[in-house]
């Protein structure tokens, strides 16, 4: 036995028994047990460790080992593990419920600048025409003063200074010419830059939501989730593409400007440089401001895309109570407090614009002031103070542009930060790993001491100490009161989640072991309501298939005449070609569910898990689902959760669930001959409400 405990501020723990025997003991915890864990190990973790809970009353809850264990020492407790190897099988101690790790990330500048690593050449040539641009603006002040200086220095109009006029003239027009190509190839190159830049962000982006599990999904918002999507990666694009050559452009011509302005007049260029300290710390102070109320309002107008995303999925019940009015006044509250978070970026930004622009005017100021004597005393000429204007005027609009360019950045940062927690987290139930059997499974499925909660009600557990085994090519029904966990179990055999105690295993394998997806292609799902695509009814029924398979039009026949499809299809104009709408909405109750029956079969799958398919449905479409079903679990294993009893007759056996536990177990005949038995009970309550 190895128990490998490390020093860690943050101790993750997971108990994890390996077929060698071997025990690695890590911690989930946030307490500092102060040094590495030998012979003191048990005695330890008994002060970190929560006490037991109601539902363990002899088991530690995170390790299923008895607390008089923990109390007595690493010895006691080395001698508990070995003994119960196998019944501690690999458990994911807070799968779902510990968020999935997030990689640690480099700068943020840094990262949001690495997007654009894929366009590094276009950048490039953008960046050329951006120097291009910048080096002819730049020029443009010397030869203007050049101008105007052999306009002061000649009394009359000789032919050399004629000549030189138009030497100037012509110059400055050709570098006009230039300077505009140069600038339509920067923004053009940096613009389609942006684009590729946006679409890729959002691929990654779109790929990394889904592949996370399914718990992720329940603390998230749809709308939340679109925000991201478009709004956040179109800031991120934004303050990378247009806002970066702008940027780059402001440090080119400051850079250059402040060379110019050095070179034309050095006394004017020290009188320039006393507010750039100043400019500096504002603009230090605001872009760090900015970026926190950027995260702030976005995760404001995600909560309010959130929240109009339920209204619009739910409006036939908005308008089914007359509650518009109520609605439209809760979404304007909303949009009144993302409103005062806009207030307060407008005014830090009125603020900080309002200064660097007082303080750039005052400058001008002392320039015209003071360059006005030196031109007095000789030591300057009309001309070169009007460049070194110019000049400093190009200075200090590049220098607004640059504080523009700063405030954008900051806000891309703020929205790059909600993607990089998607980007960067793990997820825990990953689909391109774990175990890929070669044959197809038998079908033989067992829960043993299950114990779960979701994570998003961590403190209410739904299974407690569970255990069922569905034997190959039969039928379970599983039956209990609302909330009691039906539907759990089935969420557990597609792993769309992990328990947090004991194992759910599929032909004896630990289904933590086996590779998700290869899991699920094998296993075929019938929902109490299917969800279908805006699409037609063809592809919706091939949806179901494995990916990287094409059903043969045979097969695809064959399924629709299982399910029952064609006996409407055919009636269809479009036949199977027809559109259903979203979710499904243009075909009825009926006939959705056996467009969700086709498309559970077409894959052929082993195990089969139904969800009471029939219990909303009229007599007529139950009895042409039910016919459907009844093709459908010929020699499969099949779990049926149950909310109309009297569909359940003919199970192999009937599971009767109460409070997360299996309180009896047998046939519908045998649990019926139970006198007060809890089946016998919702049989009777169900036929007396049907009298009713």
């Amino acid at each position: 036995m190895l128990l490998n405990c490390t020093r860690l501020t943050h101790l993750c723990t997971t108990l994890r028994v390996r077929k060698s025997s071997q025990i690695r003991l890590s911690t989930s915890y946030n307490h500092h047990l102060g040094r590495c864990l030998h012979h003191r190990t048990a005695r330890s973790l008994q002060h970190s460790l929560p006490p037991p809970n109601r539902y363990h009353s002899h088991l530690h809850p995170t390790l299923r080992m008895p607390w008089w264990c923990m109390r007595r020492g690493f010895a006691q407790s080395s001698k508990w593990l070995a003994r119960n190897a196998k019944a501690n099988l690999p458990t994911a101690v807070g799968a779902g419920i510990v968020p999935a790790p997030v990689k640690m990330g480099r700068s943020q500048y840094g990262r949001l600048l690495s997007l654009t690593k894929s366009e590094k050449w276009v950048l490039t040539a953008g960046i050329g025409c951006l120097v291009v641009s910048s080096a002819i603006t730049m020029s443009v002040p010397l030869f203007l003063g050049k101008v105007i200086d052999v306009v002061f220095n000649k009394s009359g109009m000789d032919s050399a200074a004629m000549a030189k006029l138009g030497e100037y003239s012509v110059l400055l027009f050709g570098i006009f010419v230039l300077g505009g190509f140069a600038n339509f190839a920067r923004v053009h190159l940096f613009g389609n830059a942006a684009l590729r830049i946006v679409r890729s962000l959002r691929s990654r982006l779109y790929r990394s939501m889904l592949m996370q599990e399914v718990g992720w999904f329940d603390t998230k918002g749809t709308g939340e989730l679109i925000n991201r999507l478009s709004n956040d990666t179109l800031m991120v694009g934004t303050s990378l593409s247009q806002n970066v050559s702008d940027g780059l452009r402001s440090v080119a011509m400051i850079g250059v400007g402040t060379g110019m302005m050095i070179y034309t007049s050095p006394q004017l260029a020290a009188v320039s440089a006393l507010v750039v300290p100043a400019m500096a710390g504002m603009a230090i102070v605001y872009g760090r401001y900015v970026r926190r109320i950027t995260k702030v309002e976005l995760d404001k107008y995600a909560e309010i895309m959130k929240f109009a995303e339920e209204r619009f999925g739910n409006v036939k019940t908005v308008k089914t109570f007359c509650r518009e009015q109520q609605e439209v006044a809760a979404f304007d509250g909303k949009l009144d407090e993302a409103l005062q978070i806009g207030y307060k970026e407008t005014r830090a930004r009125a603020i900080f614009f309002g200064l660097t622009g007082f303080c750039g005017n005052f400058i001008i100021i002392s320039v015209l002031y003071y360059g006005g004597t030196l031109v007095l005393q000789d030591s300057l000429t009309i001309g070169a103070l009007t460049a070194f204007m110019l000049y400093a005027g190009y200075v200090a609009i590049s220098m607004n542009g640059l504080s523009n360019f700063y405030s954008q950045l900051n806000k891309g940062i703020g929205a790059s930060e909600r993607i990089w927690e998607i980007l960067d987290r793990e997820c825990s139930i990953p689909i391109d790993k774990g175990v890929v059997p070669l044959e197809k499974p038998v079908g033989e499925v067992g829960f043993q001491n299950v114990f779960f909660t979701f994570p998003t009600r961590p403190e209410s557990a739904v299974l407690t100490d569970f255990s069922l085994n569905l034997m190959p090519g039969t039928t379970t029904a599983v039956v209990g009161r609302s909330g009691s966990g039906k539907t759990t179990i089935a969420l557990l055999m597609l792993r769309l989640y992990d328990p947090q105690g004991g194992t759910v295993h599929l032909d004896g394998i630990d289904l933590r072991t086996v590779n998700p997806q290869w899991l699920r292609n094998n296993i075929g799902a019938v929902s109490q309501e299917p969800v279908l695509f805006s699409c037609s009814i063809r592809e919706n029924i091939l949806y179901g298939a494995n990916p990287g398979e094409t059903p043969s039009p045979e097969r695809l026949q064959q399924v629709i005449e299982d399910a029952n499809v064609s006996q409407f299809t055919d009636q269809l104009p479009d036949g199977l070609d027809t559109l259903v709408g979203q979710r499904g909405m243009m075909l009825s109750g009926g006939q959705k569910q056996r467009v969700a029956i086709a498309r559970a079969l077409i894959k052929n799958p082993a195990i089969l898990i139904l969800d009471e398919a029939t219990s909303a449905l009229d007599a007529v479409s139950e009895n042409l689902v039910q016919n459907a079903l009844d093709n459908l679990i010929q020699g499969r294993t099949v779990l049926t959760i149950a909310h109309r009893l009297s569909t359940i007759r003919n199970a192999d056996q009937i599971a009767v669930l109460s409070d997360g536990k299996i309180v009896e177990q047998g046939s519908y005949n045998e649990l019926m001959g139970i006198q007060e038995g809890v089946f016998r009970e919702l049989v009777a309550s169900q036929a007396f409400g049907s009298r009713n």
